[in-house]
């Protein structure tokens, strides 16, 4: 199955893409990494619009939908930019119904709320605190947030308590990939909190946009690895003949090739189905995580072999498409979780 865009998702995407060439180029990313400060970038991604492209307008957003967000993914993820902020408060923006002052202030402004969960699990996968506050660890994009949603589970019913960022402690976490951020968060007593009631569904809700959105990521990833090592394939020698005449090179590109395009359409397929509730959505979506990042953790691992001894260093482009795709496969859960919720769900065939 191959997904054909709309015209003006195709045109959405390319200037979006052609906007980071101009604003995120490599060596722009490699500076913001290298000082740990991005705010230069995300202010400009903020001012021109972009932060709040695919989200709703209620929350200070400029309508789209989930294929939208996952074609903005694809393209952060293909230029390696800074993104911990935008994919929390993307994930996020959807749950704040209850609070309609609060989100009528974020995305717009690029103060968001942030989910405090465990980015390193699916979202919805247990790890709610009770009224009497806690440790969360690993929050995505937590040291750029200016609220945290708290998921409390309370007498058996779930609701989210809103706290503002400078009431809680952060104890901050160093990833191998410095293009995204997480921290622990350190969340007060929440007695004196009111909640906002919050169906489990919505937050299983939730765990697919994330899921679909970290999926996307991991694709434009893989096609930038999957461009770099074709480029690099015609430019290294050995014998006296580029490297990419070899078969077996030829055979890895091959295959690295068939895993971001068929990675493609079925992130794509996934979006479209989560943001309509289709009956098989939480199929797709699960489909689509454990699929594609598992893929491009494969072309990461295919590429870096092709380059050889230059692709591990800080120079070159490569580790920042590599880091991006090792930390993609476990954000918001492995393949692994993912698979297995896939395997739960699916009905049992007798053998014949």
């Amino acid at each position: 199955m191959r997904w054909t865009l709309t015209e003006d998702q195709e045109l959405f995407r390319d200037s979006f893409r052609g906007w980071l060439e101009r604003f995120a180029s490599t060596d722009a990313v490699r500076g913001w990494l290298e000082s740990g400060d991005p705010s230069n970038f995300e202010r400009r991604f903020v001012d021109e619009g972009w932060f709040a492209i695919g989200s709703p307008e209620e929350c200070g957003g400029q309508a789209g939908g989930l294929v939208e967000l996952a074609l903005a993914a694809e393209q952060l993820g293909g230029s390696a930019a800074p993104a911990a902020a935008w994919a929390a408060a993307v994930v996020a923006a959807p749950l704040l119904g209850g609070a309609p002052d609060l989100a009528a202030r974020s995305l717009g402004s690029g103060e968001f709320a942030a989910l405090a969960v465990n980015s390193d699990r699916p979202l919805d996968a247990g790890g709610t605190l009770s009224r009497a506050g806690g440790t969360v660890p690993n929050v995505l994009g937590a040291d750029r947030a200016r609220w945290f949603l708290v998921p409390v589970r309370d007498d058996g019913r779930l609701s989210l308590t809103v706290v503002d960022a400078t009431e809680a402690e952060l104890v901050h976490r160093r990833l191998l990939d410095r293009s995204r951020s997480v921290a622990d968060v350190v969340v007060p007593d929440l007695a004196r909190y009111d909640g906002i009631e919050l169906a489990d569904q919505r937050l299983t809700d939730a765990a697919l946009r994330a899921a679909v959105l970290v999926a996307a990521d991991s694709l434009g990833a893989a096609e930038r690895m999957l461009t770099l090592a074709v480029d690099y394939s015609k430019q290294r020698h050995q014998f006296g003949v580029p490297i990419g005449s070899f078969q077996a090179v030829k055979h890895a590109a091959a295959t690295m090739l068939v895993s971001v395009e068929s990675a493609r359409s079925l992130i794509y397929y996934a979006a479209a189905s989560v943001d309509q509730g289709h009956d098989d959505a939480a199929l797709h979506a699960a489909a689509a995580k454990a699929q594609a990042c598992a893929g491009a953790e494969r072309a990461a691992d295919s590429a870096l072999t092709m380059h050889g001894a230059i692709g591990y260093t800080w120079e070159h482009d490569l580790h920042l498409f590599y880091k991006r795709a090792k930390l993609d496969l476990r954000l918001f859960g492995s393949p692994k979780a993912w698979n297995e919720r896939l395997a739960g769900a699916l009905p049992l065939v007798p053998a014949a």
